[in-house]
């Protein structure tokens, strides 16, 4: 049994003061001056810490502000309001949304989970990930100590191609060969990211935080260079073939993209490294399924199924979603009798912590993570940096120590959540997350078996 394993996070404070959800008005028109003001007697003392930076041209209350209420409530003359923050509704997209990316800064921030007090007030679903509910069903009251005091639970997952069946000798001597694999332990790898104020500070922090925690990161072949002595938890990214075989040496897996010299490619990789793992990066879109049970049936030892960065299926203008085509590269390769030959990485919108657990549910071995990375480093997912323009929180500039650490909290948080998640549903073992779509509900199925008599009925 693998040993018990453990993040360890420590308070790093951002660089740049965050955007706060709720911005507070204060009218000093008709105050009372009363002796004592309820300013002065909030209890996180934030009117008295308050600043104006430069840095963000805001007020830092804000950022400061616990929304107690208290001096909204208190003010005799009704003077003091919390109204919504304009620039933080403004953030990220439909996917990365404003509570999201404020849920993501907090966690890298202190690497707990965040937890609100008030209760969850949004929509009861959504799209993509929101449509699907975990059976929580397992779920029994915690230890004193916490998740961490409670029965063993392993996030380890293996990443390689295995064989179907073994086969022996008359003497019990095992005549199947074994196959390479790679053990790391947390169904989670750094992902290519899809845009950024990249440099190589910030390529290093990735690479670093992935070392620190055990797991791997593709990072595309130019940018290897810069990170030497960290090739055991690298995966590049070929697209040309310039990397020679004299540099396989120190790295256990490499990804390839799909296409039609991708056989080939495969087996001259495996010529040159018998023992290296190849991954073949197949967008998804139309025919991913289909490409899945060939790549599958000719001895690929990982699939990487990769969504937009929206986590949407590419050409399908958001109206599949990554879970769909998991579920169905899942069950396709089920019904081939080839699920348990192949790993299956999937990538695109994996934006929360939850989105891992439920991802692997549909039929994923592990997930890889691009955004949320950013995120950490304090990204505002504006995008500027897509069109040359310069980015609010010079992402290029950190120092690598600190976005390292950044991530490693990130990351905390969400192996935290995950234990949560899997001692709630009874799962002790990540790797029996793989498809165990017995322990989910969408919402569409539920609407259909509910409602769809009544309104096929009435259309009748």
């Amino acid at each position: 049994m693998p040993k018990k394993y453990h993040i360890d996070v420590e308070e790093t404070p951002s660089r740049y003061p965050t955007i706060g959800r709720s911005g507070i008005v204060d009218w000093g028109e008709g105050c009372l001056k009363c002796p004592v003001c309820v300013k002065q007697t909030c209890i996180y003392d934030v009117y008295r810490k308050r600043s104006f930076s430069t840095e963000i041209m805001a007020d830092t209350i804000d950022e400061l502000c616990k929304n107690c209420m208290r001096c909204v409530q208190g003010c005799p003359q009704r003077l003091i309001h919390k109204t919504l923050n304009p620039e933080w509704e403004a953030l990220g997209d439909d996917v990365y949304t404003p509570e999201i990316i404020t849920i993501n800064w907090r966690q890298a921030e202190t690497g707990k989970i965040p937890v609100s007090g008030a209760g969850y007030g949004g929509a009861f679903s959504g799209p993509g990930f929101d449509s699907m509910w975990t059976d929580m069903s397992e779920i029994v009251r915690p230890t004193r100590d916490g998740i961490h005091g409670r029965e063993y639970i392993s996030t380890v997952v293996d990443i390689g191609r295995q064989s179907s069946r073994l086969e022996f000798d008359d003497t019990g001597k095992l005549l199947t060969p074994r196959l390479p694999f790679v053990r790391i332990p947390i169904p989670v790898i750094f992902d290519i990211l899809p845009f950024g104020d990249f440099s190589p500070h910030v390529w290093r922090a990735m690479a670093l935080a992935a070392s620190r925690l055990g797991t791997l990161m593709v990072v595309p072949e130019h940018e290897l260079n810069g990170l030497s002595g960290l090739g055991a938890n690298l995966i590049p990214f070929l697209e040309t073939d310039r990397l020679g075989a004299d540099r396989l040496g120190s790295y256990a897996l490499v990804e390839i993209p799909d296409g039609r010299e991708v056989r080939d490619r495969t087996v001259s990789l495996k010529e040159s490294r018998p023992d290296l793992i190849v991954s073949i990066r197949v967008p998804a879109q139309t025919g991913s399924t289909r490409r899945a049970i060939e790549l599958a049936g000719s001895g690929a030892d990982v699939i990487h199924v990769v969504a937009d960065e929206r986590g949407h299926v590419i050409g399908s203008d958001g109206s599949q979603h990554l879970k769909d085509a998991i579920r169905s590269i899942h069950t396709a390769l089920l019904s081939g009798s080839l699920r348990d030959e192949v790993t299956l990485i999937a990538s695109g919108g994996i934006a929360m912590a939850e989105h891992v657990t439920k991802a692997c549910l549909c039929g994923a071995n592990l997930v890889g993570v691009d955004i949320p990375l950013l995120i950490a480093l304090e990204c505002r997912v504006c995008r500027n940096c897509l069109d040359g323009g310069e980015c609010p929180v010079d992402i290029a500039g950190i120092e690598a120590g600190w976005g390292t650490q950044r991530m490693v909290n990130l990351m905390g948080a969400w192996h935290n959540q995950l234990l949560e998640m899997m001692g709630a549903m009874g799962i002790r073992e990540a790797r029996r997350l793989r498809g165990e779509q017995g322990r989910l509900m969408f919402i569409e199925d539920l609407e259909a078996d509910t409602f769809g008599r009544i309104f096929s009925e009435r259309g009748s």
